[in-house]
């Protein structure tokens, strides 16, 4: 079972991930620098990707996703 305190939602538009809100600073929305092709290779825990957060550059290794969460090797909410 994916644990949900390690997952944080995300939108796409016009092939771009935005967030609503920064997990760790809780500025919004954020620009992710991650495209939309590169999310499909991280589907299925194929590929992780490390991507660090503009507004804060707070690291955050991403180790799975679905249509709505992204999955991080450790927790960002608290629950």
């Amino acid at each position: 079972m994916i644990p949900f305190r390690n997952t944080w939602p995300y939108e796409m538009m016009e092939g771009q991930l935005y967030v609503q809100e920064c997990p760790y600073c809780g500025q919004g929305p954020v620009l992710l620098p991650l495209k939309a092709k590169e999310l499909d290779d991280i589907r299925g825990m194929r590929k992780k990707r490390l991507i660090v957060f503009p507004c804060c550059h707070t690291p955050m290794q991403i180790v799975d996703a679905d249509d709505d969460y992204l999955l991080s090797s450790k927790p960002v909410r608290k629950v």
